[in-house]
């Protein structure tokens, strides 16, 4: 790895940035002088002198503005602070593992709880919850990202030094314990990572690698990536390799890909995650808004499915605002199609003149991540409601069993288990005039809608920045969250007992609309088994009599109103 501060086994370490607009760069320690880098052809500084693990450092250009190494694998004092000179080996998996000989588990097995450190009390805390998740059902915890970011509070997908562990989240240390607790428990866990833009404050590329960035290319965020170029590929493939090799992370789940719009580097990058891990298990996740299904044609796992969400969000709810719009013509439609050949849109236009997706219905079930809720759709509404809050609860155990027992790979979001009624809201914790641009941004996001059109009605939306936005995303348990946990429980003991077992080699057997918010889907599973559904989410009676096989699991009457029939006709 070329970023970055590499210590030698004499005290010695050799820093390297690359900073190709700069004529010199200047190496500080805060315990020692200033010292002069070398400057290659390539636009790569760097120098080897004395410095211990521990020591603290960052770079200066020619202008004497001092940044933050944009490799620091720790930062003390957050990304304006100091640079951390930190030993990867000690924390490298190659070490004796406490927890013996852990390769990971198969893909089929994975059942993902989406959470946020941060909401949770930091990595300490999280490692103590997991027992309980452990005993629900769940295999494998996804994090959202946990790359350091500017002020206390954030979602992750502000990071602006990819490589250090948020400070208020925890100490590198303590995320390795976490990772070791959970294999501990027979959990898998992955780590969300954003190789797609940097956070607004703290990020100092710019002022040295304009090159790091492609202005020919916009994003939300605004200039891509310039991936193509060799020292930015490797800046994020090398961070990819850290958290796989160094933490022990069972597995990656690649923020917005579209916003990369390379698959030249998705392809080389998965390529070489997979021959790095060796015969460890990992699993490679993508959220793709172009439902590119060539990218799970090769070294991808699979991919956030959006458009099981949204379609049975407009049935569950009946909201067609904003992107639920192109699935407000015939959800019922799009949820059959999901449940049997992946996405909904496989080329088809969602807006007009905007294409999305391609054929998918020859993959196989498992390369497809569904959700009812994760931290995108619930934070993203303007008071974070739940699901819990906006539709009954039998039409939402309806929904969960759907989730839960269909072959895709079923991810539930934190809270989720215990039914609660807590938001999850935007929060941050930006100062000054980011502060200020921040909380209107959020707010003129939402002048579109009907409901917040009268900017009176848009002073509403909580601010992110403030205090109490965080506190108030701490997912509390429902009233009932014994039922909920109970409900969790029994669905995950069929799945893993019936379901995983046959689950490679799965293809799907069709599906059809039977009502408006009824459907039934059948796959064919690998031994020769044949599991239905027939799932009414909406309020009429329905015909019931296409099902065959033993009943796997049954909830409410799907015949008179809500419920779930799964059957399972065993060869």
């Amino acid at each position: 790895m070329e970023w970055g501060a590499h210590p030698g086994a004499d005290g010695s370490t050799r820093f390297a940035i690359w900073a190709p607009d700069c004529a010199a760069m200047t190496l500080d320690l805060r315990d020692g002088d200033a010292v002069p880098m070398h400057r290659g052809d390539d636009g790569w500084h760097s120098v080897e002198t004395t410095a211990p693990v521990g020591a603290r450092y960052r770079f200066r250009l020619p202008d004497g503005m001092a940044v933050p190494d944009p490799a620091s694998r720790r930062q003390d004092g957050g990304v304006h602070g100091w640079s951390v000179v930190t030993d990867p080996a000690a924390m490298s998996e190659n070490r004796e593992p406490r927890h013996g000989e852990w390769r990971g588990r198969a893909w089929e097995e994975a059942v993902i709880y989406e959470c946020h450190a941060g909401v949770l009390g930091g990595f300490a805390a999280m490692a103590k919850r997991l027992p309980q998740l452990a005993e629900l059902g769940i295999t494998a915890v996804q994090l959202m990202p946990v790359a350091a970011f500017a002020g206390s509070r954030n979602w992750g997908y502000d990071g602006a030094l990819p490589y250090a562990p948020a400070e208020d989240l925890g100490t590198p240390e303590e995320l390795r314990a976490l990772v070791d607790r959970a294999h501990d428990l027979g959990l898998m866990i992955y780590l969300d990572v954003v190789y797609n833009h940097f956070g607004p404050d703290g990020n100092f590329l710019g002022a040295y690698a304009k090159g790091f960035f492609d202005q020919s290319e916009d994003t939300p965020w605004g200039a891509a990536v310039a991936v193509d170029r060799e020292p930015v590929a490797r800046f994020f493939i090398d961070n990819a390799r850290m958290w796989l090799a160094q933490y022990g992370f069972d597995g990656l789940r690649f923020d917005a890909v579209h916003a990369i719009a390379d698959d030249e580097f998705l392809d080389a990058m998965g390529t070489e995650l997979r021959e790095a891990a060796g015969d460890r298990t990992v699993h490679l996740i993508l959220e793709n808004e172009a439902n590119d299904p060539d990218r799970l044609d090769g070294p991808y796992d699979a991919q956030w499915n959006d458009d099981f969400h949204n379609a049975a969000h407009v049935i569950l709810t009946g909201e067609t605002d904003s992107y639920y719009e192109a699935f407000a013509d015939n959800p019922t439609a799009h949820l059959a199609r999901t449940l049997a050949e992946g996405f909904a849109y496989q080329g088809e236009a969602i807006a007009p003149g905007h294409t999305r997706g391609a054929s998918s219905g020859h993959l196989p079930p498992t390369s497809f991540v569904n959700f009812l809720q994760n931290h995108d759709q619930v934070g993203n509404r303007a008071f974070g409601e739940r699901l819990t809050l906006l539709t009954q609860h039998d039409r939402l155990k309806a929904a969960t069993a759907l989730l839960l027992l269909s072959p895709g790979i079923p991810m539930i979001f934190m809270g989720d288990e215990t039914g609660s009624t807590s938001p999850f809201l935007f929060f941050t914790d930006f100062h000054d005039d980011l502060a200020d641009a921040v909380r209107e941004g959020r707010r003129r996001e939402f002048a579109g809608f009907p409901a917040f059109s009268d900017p009176a009605a848009r002073e509403r939306i909580p601010d992110p920045n403030a205090p109490e936005t965080f506190r108030r995303s701490i997912p509390e348990p429902g009233p009932d969250a014994d039922e909920w946990r109970a409900f969790y429980a029994r669905l995950l003991a069929i799945r893993h007992a019936e379901i995983v077992p046959r689950l490679r080699g799965a293809t799907s057997l069709g599906s059809s609309v039977i009502a408006p918010g009824a459907v039934t889907a059948g796959w064919h599973l690998g031994d020769g088994a044949r599991l239905q559904v027939l799932v009414n989410l909406g309020t009429g009676a329905i015909d019931t009599s296409s099902l065959i096989g033993t009943e796997l699991f049954s909830h409410g009457d799907p015949h008179v109103g809500a419920g779930c029939t799964f059957t399972l006709d065993r060869p």
